[in-house]
């Protein structure tokens, strides 16, 4: 018994670079060093997988379809991995549908996502088909082919159906017809009815009982009729599919009836036996007649002929049972033996995930989240300290502290000017920061540049996409670029107020330098310079030895020591390192999702509780040494002599020690701006790739829509179908067909007439004119195109059926000019093989008369039959 098994064509995929996007990716979010290298070459390997997967043609063997597993592995274990988005990776995937044979001019339908989602459902449907075809390729006359069959065809039905129920949620559109649920559904139903078959024929092979082969083969037939109610109505399919189904559905009844047969002989029931027979010698006469070019049922039906008249003639000679009806027989019992597999990641045994190493995307999103969490920690307690630091030095500086209580001549700089100033001399001054401010303007007008022209590129192809909306209307079907650019907008938005409080900050520093740079100026002298520039005077001379004195250099000390203690702590902060990655990958474990804020704010209390607690101690020891020096103080001024002299020389120590202290802040403030406007860049400059890389993709996508809308226009009739005029309606034999009357125009003098036209050959039947291509007095067909109008009861050459052709607008004939003659037609072309006056010289016999075709009456004035002539 020959059959023939239905297997489902491959998609075709475009071209796709991941190695690139997947790359970039990982080099924006994880450090340069081995780990980033590891993963950069796992891109490139992902995408060599992918080509062979869907890049070249694949054999129908197991290899083919472990590669096609092996990727579809890989896409489901990188998809936690990558922001696989329409506006992140910019990754368009483009499939062709399968059975869409395309057309000349319009080309076949495809469809193009940036969604792996519809990667992952391209790629399934190629399993399933390539399954279906490595099933079809099986020799079923051995017990290993049929095993084989069954597995794969048990695959496709789950792959299958699979599809079915996932398709659409990941999908954001209407997906193409050869993977919408109601085919891959289709699909997977005729997958399983074969896979039934090859169970039937796996029983059949073994010699099972033929009560169970019967139920198996009903259920099969079962199954193929289900499959072929659901395929009547799906144009898209292969022709053959139709068929093929309704020839398997009488192919397994009429194995079912069969062996339902047998055991009805065995349990000594002739007349069902006889019954069930003459119904399936009818199935395989019905198969024979209708579908025989599909399946061959010659060796079924050679078996159960001679079944039947054995069962006949023993009836007809001893038995004489009664014969029933078909419908009065007892229902075959159904057992169906099939299993679709369900579709688990893994699906291939050797399948190794390339970026194993690689956390999820949840958990670099937590990350990401934990490590702001951390650093505003970390920044608010710096922050803490420096403030505080900040105060004691401005405390001390408004107290003339050192300075005071070491300028005990009253003629000599203090020891701690001298090393103020040295300290800021070294730094190098006035002109450090003079440079500093002069680098601000370029690298915020950069950073500006950058950003705008990022905007620039979005904003540009927003417009184009609006225009293009505007122009095509409902046919426009994409994600509009205005909600696909909201997050990127936002990321402008946000980079934007940044650089604008970034102008405030820097203008806030120049006023502070300016309102400081005279005093730094004097504090950048030499010391001689420096000497003379402070007033003389000694307040201090009899508080030499004194216990306030003694207190304040004591409390100075102490705080100094806290400022040093408070360095080291801030240096302990920054140097902690916890990775967090196996804290979220636990999380992810155990809940399949991540609780981040409850995760850090445990681990962040318990990595820098410890610090936290050594810093306040730092600031409430600082805090009780600046009030103990605040009172000592006042205690030594009340001590001191007052004179004028001596206030002016104290004021100027004052300004002298801010001024160093104003250094410090104003360097320290224009060194973290260039770092920020240095750090901002490389992040913009990120920014800008992936504003490109989108907006590239976009284009992408465009064009691609655009080829499409226009092979899907040339599939589209160019006009709609016109009546056919009333000249053009055939006429009856009978009656005469006046000549159509020409349009006004210059009457010239008519041609001569041309010579006779010489006879045909003889023909054995001579056929009455008619109509070409109607019934006689029949109009001519009203969808007829208006573009090729067919003249009505034309002239038929030699009455063979040719009509002849349809004169041009008379010419006109003057000396030397012999006027319009027709180019003569092609020889061999159909029944149109020759013109009116270009047909070949014919010998006619003796005795035969000429032939005398029927002239069309002629118009006067004008010698040959003519069109309706238009004005151009």
């Amino acid at each position: 018994m020959a059959t023939t098994f239905v297997s489902v064509p491959l998609k075709k995929a475009s071209e796709v670079d991941l190695s690139k996007p997947l790359s970039k990716f990982i080099a924006a979010t994880y450090p340069s060093g081995e780990s980033q290298a590891e993963y950069v070459r796992a891109a490139e390997e992902v995408n060599k997988l992918r080509k062979s997967a869907v890049g070249r043609p694949l054999d129908k063997h197991d290899s083919s379809l472990d590669t096609l597993l092996r990727y579809y592995d890989q896409l489901c274990a990188i998809e936690p991995k990558f922001p696989f988005a329409e506006n992140q990776l910019c990754l368009t995937f483009t499939w062709k549908d399968a059975f869409d044979k395309g057309s000349l001019f319009g080309g076949s339908v495809k469809l193009a996502l940036a969604s792996l989602g519809y990667e992952k459902t391209c790629v399934l449907f190629n399993v399933g088909a390539l399954a279906s075809q490595i099933a079809a390729e099986q020799n079923l006359e051995n017990d290993e082919g049929l095993k084989s069959a069954a597995k794969y065809y048990q695959l496709a039905t789950g792959v299958f159906q699979h599809i079915k129920d996932s398709v659409l949620s990941a999908l954001n559109r209407e997906p193409t017809m050869d993977i919408s649920p109601d085919t891959v559904g289709t699909l997977s139903l005729i997958m399983l009815a074969q896979a039934q078959e090859v169970f039937f024929l796996k029983a059949a092979a073994d010699k099972m009982k033929d009560a169970i082969i019967a139920r198996l083969a009903n259920q099969a037939a079962d199954y193929y009729g289900d499959a072929f109610k659901q395929c009547q109505y799906k144009e898209h399919l292969p022709k053959e599919v139709l068929p093929v189904l309704a020839a398997k559905h009488c192919m397994m009844q009429a194995n079912a009836e069969y062996h339902q047969s047998i055991l009805a002989k065995q349990q000594k029931k002739f007349g069902e036996e006889i019954a069930r027979l003459q119904h399936g010698t009818d199935l395989v006469k019905t198969i024979a007649s209708r579908y025989d070019e599909y399946i061959n049922v010659k060796d079924l039906s050679d078996k159960i002929s001679r079944a039947l008249t054995a069962a006949k003639k023993d009836n007809d000679f001893i038995y004489h049972d009664r014969v029933p009806d078909v419908k009065d027989l007892e229902p075959i019992g159904k057992a169906s033996l099939v299993k679709s597999t369900p579709v688990t990641v893994p699906m291939s045994p050797k399948f190794t995930d390339l970026f194993a190493k690689m956390v999820p995307l949840a958990v670099q999103q937590a990350l990401s989240v934990y490590n702001q969490r951390r650093a505003d920690l970390v920044n608010r307690m710096i922050a803490q300290m420096r403030e505080s630091t900040n105060l004691a030095n401005g405390i001390l500086a408004s107290l003339n502290l050192p300075a005071a209580i070491e300028d005990i001549s009253g003629d000599s700089i203090p020891q701690s000017i001298l090393e103020k100033s040295s300290s800021v001399i070294q730094q190098g001054g006035l002109q450090t920061i003079d440079q500093l401010i002069r680098d601000l303007p370029d690298l915020l007008q950069r950073n500006s540049e950058i950003l705008d022209e990022s905007m620039r590129i979005l904003e540009q192809e927003e417009i184009t996409d609006n225009d293009l909306k505007t122009k095509f209307k409902e046919r426009w079907q994409r994600t509009p670029s205005n909600e696909l650019y909201k997050p990127l907008r936002a990321d402008g938005a946000n980079f934007r107020t940044t650089l604008n409080r970034a102008v405030q900050a820097d203008k806030v520093v120049r006023e502070r330098y300016a309102a400081h740079s005279e005093i730094i100026a004097l504090l950048c002298k030499p010391e001689a310079e420096l000497n003379t520039a402070i007033p003389s005077g000694n307040p201090t001379r009899s508080l030499q030895g004194s216990e306030v004195v003694t207190l304040l250099k004591t409390l100075l000390a102490s705080l100094n020591e806290v400022k040093k203690e408070r360095e080291t702590l801030e240096n302990d902060i920054k140097s902690v390192e916890f990775d967090m990655s196996s804290k979220f990958l636990t999380a992810l474990a155990q809940d399949g999702a991540i609780n981040e804020e409850a995760v850090s704010v445990t681990e962040l209390d318990r990595i820098y509780g410890g610090h936290t607690d050594r810093v306040q101690k730092n600031l409430k020891k600082q805090e009780e040494l600046l009030a103990n020096i605040q009172r000592a103080h006042e205690e030594f001024s009340k001590s001191t002599q007052s004179n004028t002299d001596a206030n002016q020389r104290e004021e100027i120590l004052k300004k002298l020690a801010a001024a160093h202290d104003q250094f410090v802040e104003l360097v320290a403030n224009l060194r973290e701006g260039t770092k920020f406007y240095n750090g901002l860049t490389e992040i913009l400059l990120k920014f800008q790739t992936k504003c490109s890389d989108i907006v590239f993709a976009r284009k992408t996508e465009r064009d691609e829509l655009l080829k499409d809308m226009q092979q899907s226009m040339a599939r589209e009739p160019s006009a709609p179908n016109l009546a056919t005029p009333a000249y053009q309606t055939a006429v009856s034999v009978n009656e005469s067909t006046p000549g159509p009357t020409p349009a006004p125009r210059t009457v010239f003098q008519p041609k001569p007439q041309p010579p006779a036209r010489p006879p045909p050959p003889s023909i054995g039947t001579t056929y009455a004119p008619a109509s070409f291509g109607t019934a006689t007095g029949a109009s001519a067909p009203a969808s007829a195109p208006a573009s090729a109008p067919v003249s009505a009861s034309p002239g038929l050459i030699g009455g063979t059926g040719m009509p002849s052709q349809a004169q041009g607008p008379p010419y006109p004939s003057y000396q030397g000019y012999p006027g319009y003659y027709q180019m003569p037609m092609p020889m061999g072309y159909g029944q149109y093989g020759y013109g009116q006056y270009n047909m070949p010289y014919m010998y006619q016999p003796p005795g035969q008369p000429p032939f005398q075709s029927a002239q069309q009456p002629q118009q006067p004035g004008y010698p040959y039959p003519q069109q309706q002539y238009y004005q151009q």
